[in-house]
């Protein structure tokens, strides 16, 4: 991640405010304890003193700390101490997407008797992270995606998951999507499939309609060319090797990978280059598309958000980013190719079965699939709830809302998810290099193919094949 984006001093602000609430929570600075000093803070955690003093502010909101003017932060009192302390990890982008420190001071509200400490889970090597504080119950509650569950179940730990009772009013297209198993482990909190994010604006200076739900890449492409203002703004863009971002074009090409019977892999030539296609074309619009800039996640909504960009691939999640855009937009689903399908990215929240407080584990992974936490989500973010009647909520917005935001009702037949292509994580990240390789020209056509059948193949050694989403 970029070290100068946002999105990282937004982290190490949340870092030393969770710090700081926990310290004061645990005793480690007693009622009438001055906290470090501001510029002691500022060196602690490699923030600006406007920084601190945000973060400082947020620990008086709640009542944890008093300001002294020219003396410093005083601890105001101890919280009566929990009888129940459960700890829940999540992904940083969960307080983009759900709002998740407010939904906690809800729980809190309603269960004071649970204590909820937070452990900030890391970008890469997640599952690992992940599995080794299951096996040691350092974690209660822990969020996970459909690729996540795969990788857990690829290394024998699916059952560290205690079996859970799906709420009532989930979508019921969402159990499919996620590997079987049964009884299920996951509870589904939110989903968003990939989609395409238009600048409104853009469109009616070029004289160009609004994407209709039928239209083809080479129709993007066209548009990309005609949005293109050199010096001034970009057609389209997205960051091309994210692991929801590039498999895509495999998805929609019907590219499945299997073994033979002596279990190598074998792939079709013709439609695995076929599939890829696209990305090559883009590679080579250096005006309308900017591949130099694929270095962060969130670099296709900060473009957009500052109208250096017409059109981005994204998701409802990233959506929240362009909360304060200065912008008018809307969305439509991701163009055609050999058939009409788009990945998608479910999240859910799964409890850890050794956990020595699995009840009030189990208290907080219901409360958070329940209609009034998901409705409030549905008013106050852009992700889309899995509860049906929390995300189908009518009422007054308090915000701007794209016009087509009920789109995603209307492509449920054309969900898949990355399962879909058979593979493993390690699998996917190994060929992805390839991929690489051969869109930078670096391997040919037929060489690439062969690559990818090595690299498959010795990726995929011990594995059992994956199951495909029904």
């Amino acid at each position: 991640m970029d070290k100068g984006s946002r999105k990282f001093f937004r982290q190490r602000l949340e870092h030393m405010i969770e710090e700081l609430r926990s310290g004061i929570v645990t005793g480690k600075y007693a009622a009438g304890d001055f906290l470090p000093s501001e510029s002691d803070l500022e060196g602690m955690y490699g923030l600006s003193n406007q920084s601190v003093r945000k973060g400082l502010d947020v620990l008086v909101q709640e009542r944890l700390i008093e300001k002294i003017p020219r003396i410093g932060n005083k601890v105001t009192e101890k919280p009566e101490k929990p009888h129940t302390v459960i700890r829940f990890g999540y992904h940083s982008t969960m307080e983009n997407d759900a709002g998740v420190r407010g939904l906690l001071d809800r729980f809190h509200a309603l269960y004071p008797h649970i204590q909820v400490q937070t452990v900030a889970l890391p970008t890469s090597g997640y599952v690992p992270f992940v599995l080794e504080q299951l096996q040691t119950g350092l974690l209660d509650v822990v969020t996970v995606n459909e690729m996540n569950v795969r990788e857990l179940m690829a290394q024998g730990a699916a059952d560290l998951l205690q079996p859970c009772d799906i709420h009532p009013d989930t979508y019921p297209f969402l159990m499919p999507l996620l590997p079987p198993m049964n009884p299920p482990v996951v509870q589904p909190l939110l989903f968003s499939p990939v989609i395409i994010c238009y600048n409104k604006d853009h469109l009616e200076e070029c004289a160009l309609p609004e994407p209709h739900s039928g239209w083809t890449w080479p129709e993007l492409l066209d548009y990309a060319v005609q949005l293109a203002r050199p010096g001034v703004r970009f057609g389209f863009y997205f960051n091309m090797f994210m692991r929801n971002r590039w498999p895509i074009f495999l998805l929609q090409n019907g590219v499945v990978f299997q073994r033979d019977g002596e279990g190598r892999y074998v792939v079709d030539d013709d439609k695995l280059i076929a599939s890829l296609e696209v990305g090559k074309q883009l590679l080579g619009m250096a005006d309308a598309f900017p591949i130099a800039l694929s270095a962060s996640d969130t670099d296709a909504e900060d473009l957009f958000r500052d109208g250096q960009v017409s059109m981005i691939m994204t998701t409802y999640f990233g959506l929240n980013e362009l909360k304060r855009a200065n912008v008018t937009y809307d969305i439509a689903p991701l163009p055609q190719f050999d058939s009409f399908r788009t990945m998608l990215v479910l999240i859910g929240a799964a409890v850890n079965r050794q956990s020595a407080h699995r009840e009030e584990a189990l208290l907080l992974a219901e409360f958070m699939s329940g209609y009034e936490t998901q409705q409030h989500i549905r008013k106050n973010t852009m992700s889309i709830p899995a509860n049906r009647r929390a995300a189908e909520w009518r009422g007054e917005e308090s915000g701007y809302r794209p016009s087509r935001y009920g789109m995603y009702r209307e492509i449920v037949p054309s969900y898949r998810t990355v399962g879909d292509l058979q593979l493993s994580y390690l699998q996917l990240s190994r060929m992805q290099r390839d991929v690489k390789l051969y869109w930078t020209g670096l391997l040919n056509a037929y060489d690439f193919c062969r690559r990818v059948e090595q690299t498959l193949t010795e990726a995929g050694q011990g594995l059992q094949p994956m199951m495909p989403t029904k």
